[in-house]
């Protein structure tokens, strides 16, 4: 952190590594919001702690969306009511319960092998970023669960920008708006966000991974649902009569091609990723995602599986394919291009924060996918963290200070440039 600044009264790891002992993992398939009961209890903890802060207007809604404000203290009235967004809950793909985070102190390089499981280790030649953390502390699992850098680092990042500006009232700034949302992880809970309530013009999710990373382009992404109808006969006398549609989703499943999976893609490379399904001889199903920075990838995807059932259903006479597919967000680069100075405000942070600011499209989409589409503009920052959705999942002191200490600078610089207009 900046040092003439007062510092704040919990740092950023100290915040971090409460929060992520918390269970907020998120559930597909459920039909509330939030998808699991758990969420609440960093909600509600959030609530008290930015009320200890002295935040104006806190309130969590049914839905287990916090919102809250910091007036302004500056008395121009031209600055732009900015909104800085994380969300509690963790991904169902790993277990977030018992997060049990081990800080590797004044980190000398090699690789680091998770003391609770030595089979999960994390390699230099995996991840490149190690070199530039010497002398770091470095923040991972114990091998057994997620850490929940995905996105509890957001969250003690956006309390801690909230503590400094409290601490520091000589930073000036306008009118900020708070949100921590639920359900972010099964790409749901965003629809319950009340835009209008949240009350800025312009917001930014804290959510992204290496520092210096600002992304102001995502996916645009459908999810598909194929499902396959068969005939269910006893097996002792299902000869002519058995039509076994588990056979039909393995063909369909071998037919996907190899160079459009996302094992085998990378950079701008879009894919189709068969993710979950159901076998039975009646009925089977596969929930599939597809994935393009171009609409017109997206819709030459949606076309390949329409054509790969029509190939399966001839070759398994008496099985028939329906393909279900709904869009889920599209790429926010179609709107955020209309507002040039987000970006250039957050680069500009970046850099007073001594970071080398670099924009790079995501390979997934953030609650600001949707948010700028609905009206909210909301490019994405770093968070410092690596290798979300896993048990090898870790971040830095660094990567939260500084991410912290970029918060304050644009908040800042929004201010500073009151008289220009995004």
């Amino acid at each position: 952190m900046t040092t003439s600044l007062t510092p704040p009264t919990e740092s950023a790891v100290d915040r971090f590594l409460r929060y992520v002992r918390i269970d907020t993992q998120s559930q597909e398939d459920q039909s509330t919001t939030p998808s699991t009961a758990k969420q609440w209890t960093l909600a509600n903890l959030l609530v008290a702690e930015l009320k200890q802060l002295g935040v104006d207007d806190v309130r969590v809604s049914e839905f287990c969306m916090v919102y809250a404000s910091i007036p302004a203290n500056v008395a121009a009235t031209d600055v732009p009511v900015i909104g800085f967004i994380a969300h509690v809950d963790t991904s169902p793909a790993v277990t977030g319960a018992n997060v049990n985070p081990v800080i590797h102190r004044n980190y000398q390089g090699g690789d680091i092998t998770l003391p609770n499981d030595p089979t999960q280790v994390i390699t230099v030649a995996q991840h490149p970023v190690l070199d530039q953390l010497i002398g770091d502390d470095i923040i991972t699992t114990d091998g057994t669960t997620l850490l929940g850098s995905d996105d509890k680092a957001g969250v003690a990042a956006i309390m801690t920008m909230i503590d400094m500006l409290r601490q520091n009232p000589q930073v000036k700034h306008g009118k900020i708006a708070v949100g921590f949302t639920a359900d972010e992880e099964i790409g749901l809970g965003i629809e319950k966000f009340d835009v209008a309530a949240f009350g800025a013009q312009f917001a930014y999710t804290v959510d992204g991974s290496t520092l210096g990373e600002l992304s102001d382009e995502t996916w645009s992404a459908r999810a598909a649902t194929v499902t396959f109808h068969g005939k269910s006969a006893h097996p002792g006398t299902a000869k002519g009569v058995m039509v076994n549609s588990i056979y039909a989703m393995a063909d369909y499943l071998s037919r996907m091609p190899a160079e459009m999976l996302p094992e085998t893609t990378e950079d701008r490379v879009g894919f189709v990723h068969p993710y979950v399904g159901v076998a039975d001889v009646q009925e089977s199903s596969v929930k599939i995602l597809l994935r393009d920075f171009e609409l017109g990838g997206l819709d030459a995807k949606e076309r390949l599986l329409r054509d790969l059932a029509s190939a399966t259903e001839k070759k398994f006479p008496g099985v028939t394919i329906d393909v279900d597919v709904k869009e889920n967000y599209k790429n926010m680069k179609e709107v955020l291009k209309n507002h040039p100075q987000l970006m250039e405000n957050a680069f500009e942070a970046a850099r007073r924060a001594g970071l080398s600011p670099h924009t790079m499209p995501i390979r997934g989409g953030t609650d600001g996918s949707k948010l700028t589409f609905r009206g909210l503009p909301c490019p994405n920052i770093f968070t410092g963290g690596h290798e979300f959705h896993s048990k090898l999942e870790f971040n830095s002191r660094r990567g939260l200070e500084k991410t912290t200490e970029t918060l304050v600078h644009l908040a800042q610089i929004f201010a500073e440039r009151q008289a220009t207009r995004v």
